[in-house]
């Protein structure tokens, strides 16, 4: 079994046409046809059979082609790996990150990244917090960004890199939208607008909430950090959502006030697998980011 001929077999399926297959790989179209025939006389089934003027993939065939796709992704990621290993500053990065980071600091880290390392590409795959610490987990990503870091993960290893507050979002025109801060027991008779149960977000608010002694009325849910910025604005609702996601803008028709008491806050960090040695391409990325965010907490100071 040849790697051109799963290639072959994958572009044909595709096309549903042997001619266009062969043009498309730029070889000619009796190769294309011999090498398929030999793959299926290697596995003793037919891959493909003719329906009027088109090929289809056969039953057999759609469950090789399955294993074929997925061998041909495995074998370029590990292409992409010894590259990475060759050329430390380029290669791609596979990361992750939740909706609550993608707004201020994750756009700003990676520009200023990619001026130290401008050969280097990402691959960025957004995704709930369950989500990511699995993709991690499984190798589906190299690393991710995570708010708050998970303490109680044995295969990941975790880096607290910076802790935000939590702030209320009131609509313009709320009765405590003209105050400095406020306690969050202020809040007991509000409507909320949060993240649907599940959410970490959700939890981190809901917590803070009972610890003002208080249970939250959640009026309405969002899925997305925009969707709760919209519902607040439409005076729906409040909602406590982390500072950093206003670092550019409050929304229209809203007012963000810092809570005096109790303070809600969430640590932000990067989660990497422990029991699996990273590139080099990835050590250099992680170094940077303690050295990044270093650099910002002593210039807060």
């Amino acid at each position: 079994m040849e790697l051109r001929q799963l290639r072959y077999l994958i572009e044909v399926a595709e096309r549903q046409h042997v001619t266009e297959a062969a043009e498309n790989l730029n070889v000619a179209q009796s190769a294309v046809s011999y090498q398929i025939t030999k793959l299926e006389e290697e596995l003793g089934v037919k891959l493909l059979e003719r329906v009027g003027r088109n090929i289809k993939i056969t039953q057999v065939g759609n469950i090789f082609l399955e294993f074929a796709k997925g061998a041909l992704k495995t074998l370029e990621e590990g292409k992409e790996k010894v590259e990475e290993y060759l050329n430390p500053l380029g290669g791609t990065l596979h990361i992750g990150y939740p909706s609550s980071l993608s707004i201020y600091w994750l756009p700003n880290l990676i520009s200023a990244y990619k001026k130290v390392a401008p050969n280097v590409n990402f691959h960025l795959r957004h995704g709930s917090y369950a989500y990511l610490i699995n993709a991690v987990k499984n190798g589906e990503i190299d690393l991710a960004f995570l708010g708050p870091v998970p303490l109680k993960e044995p295969d990941l290893e975790t880096k607290i890199l910076f802790m935000e507050n939590i702030v209320v979002l009131l609509p313009e025109h709320h009765p405590l939208a003209d105050r400095k801060s406020l306690y969050l027991s202020d809040l007991r008779t509000d409507r909320f607008v949060l993240f649907p149960d599940g959410y970490v977000l959700r939890k981190i608010a809901v917590d803070a909430c009972h610890a003002a002694g208080f249970e939250p009325n959640i009026a309405s849910e969002g899925e997305d950090m925009d969707a709760l910025k919209g519902l607040v604005s439409a005076g729906i609702g409040v909602s406590l959502l982390p500072e950093s996601t206003f670092y550019d803008s409050v929304p229209r028709f809203t007012v963000k006030v810092p809570i005096e008491m109790p303070k809600a806050m969430r640590t932000v960090g990067v989660i990497t697998p422990k029991h699996r040695d990273i590139a080099p391409s990835e050590k250099n990325f992680y170094q940077f980011l303690i050295e990044y965010f270093s650099r910002l907490e002593q210039y807060k100071q």
